[in-house]
């Protein structure tokens, strides 16, 4: 019967973690397409970058607010609602008529990523056996990691045979997907407490560790969608790499982004500090390095699967280091983790595209590099 109870728990994750693929594939695609839509409907890289600005606000307001106003609705069937509609959405970007539309269509994507993120983090406990729960939560923040490894680079390489309208199509259909398994895996998930909008203060005020772990995400996060955004033009000025090979290399950053992650969720429980201080140092060390002049794709090429390595470890430990400093309140840390990732996203993602428009590509790489300084020196308070 245990055998049979943890095969169904993993299942279950398995499923939870399929959803956190397609949402963060959908909330991340643009990045991979963002030249040809920018061209397409008639708009500057910049503003095409308010594509994942927009969903990333979103995120960051709905984690709380669904954690707090869908706090007695049974799991299972929350998540299948926000992927739902996180497939909608981007069916309606595919046909998408001008930016207007598409931006519309990307905020309720940005509803779904932050209210199914807030919720799934914290359910490994509740789907596999204690011994399990660390390996199971790495697995579902390898959704995230994997969204880069396949979704991505496998969207831009649908947007560059097939257009982008067909990769935001294909996104739409693995959405629904996603509802198929999490209606038929994950057991029903009846809500087991209530959170109210003034435990997210209190617990923000009251504890120094999630203060310090919601500062970390915002500079960490911050600095990396402002060179991650524009990943595509800063392949190209830095590097000289055709856009016809960056959807390969986007692959290649995501396999070195699973492997962070894995190696980074087998040690962060134990070492979660010097994990978040390596991971930053390392992200300041590669956007200096690609900053410099001199290179030519080869070298690109392996500072972008460096640059993968570390920040595939990032969501993993931000939500372990969350988890720690409030094991008695993880859905409101969570809550507060995701909106803080979130918005990060959307700033990050707006700081970029101000610096791409206004000084040069190569600025987005200098601002990453120099938040990611003050994310090690705010790692050490800890």
């Amino acid at each position: 019967m245990s055998t049979i109870v943890t095969r169904t728990g993993w299942l279950a994750v398995l499923a939870v973690t399929l959803g956190i693929f397609s949402l963060m594939t959908s909330e991340l695609l643009p990045v991979g397409l963002l030249t040809p839509i920018s061209s397409a409907l008639g708009v500057s890289e910049g503003t095409a970058g308010l594509m994942v600005t927009v969903p990333g606000l979103l995120a960051g307001i709905s984690a709380p607010v669904i954690t707090v106003s869908a706090a007695r609705v049974d799991r299972r069937v929350l998540l299948a609602v926000l992927t739902g509609l996180m497939a909608v959405a981007n069916l309606v970007s595919a046909i998408a008529p001008n930016f207007t539309v598409m931006l519309v269509a990307r905020l309720a994507i940005g509803v779904s990523v932050g209210g199914f993120w807030a919720i799934a983090g914290g359910l490994a406990v509740r789907l596999v056996p204690d011994r399990h729960v660390a390996r199971a939560t790495a697995v579902v923040f390898g959704g995230v990691s994997t969204a880069s490894v396949v979704g991505i680079p496998a969207g831009t390489l649908i947007g560059d045979f097939g257009g982008w309208r067909a990769a935001f199509a294909a996104v739409g259909f693995l959405g629904l997907v996603a509802v198929a398994a999490l209606l038929t895996l994950v057991p029903p998930l009846p809500s087991t407490h209530s959170v109210t909008f003034g435990a997210l203060p209190a617990l923000l005020r009251g504890n120094k560790g999630v203060r310090i772990g919601v500062l970390i995400t915002f500079l960490l996060v911050t600095g990396h969608f402002a060179a991650y955004t524009f990943i595509r033009p800063v392949l190209h000025d830095t590097a000289g790499i055709d856009s016809g090979a960056i959807g390969a290399l986007l692959m290649a950053y995501g396999v070195a982004g699973v492997a962070g992650n894995f190696v980074a969720g087998s040690r962060v429980s134990r070492h979660v500090r010097g994990t978040l201080l390596m991971i930053s140092i390392a992200l300041a060390a590669v956007m200096a390095l690609f900053a410099l002049p001199g290179h030519g794709p080869v070298s690109g090429t392996v500072v972008l699967v460096a640059w993968g390595l570390a920040y595939g470890a990032v969501s993993v430990s931000l939500q372990t280091l969350m988890l720690q400093a409030a094991p008695d309140a993880g859905d409101t840390a969570s809550s507060l983790f995701v909106a803080a990732f979130n918005l990060s996203i959307a700033l990050g993602a707006l700081i970029g595209g101000l610096a791409a428009d206004g000084i040069a590509t190569t600025a987005v790489l200098w601002v990453a590099g120099s938040l990611a300084l003050l994310t090690a020196l705010t790692t050490k308070r800890l």
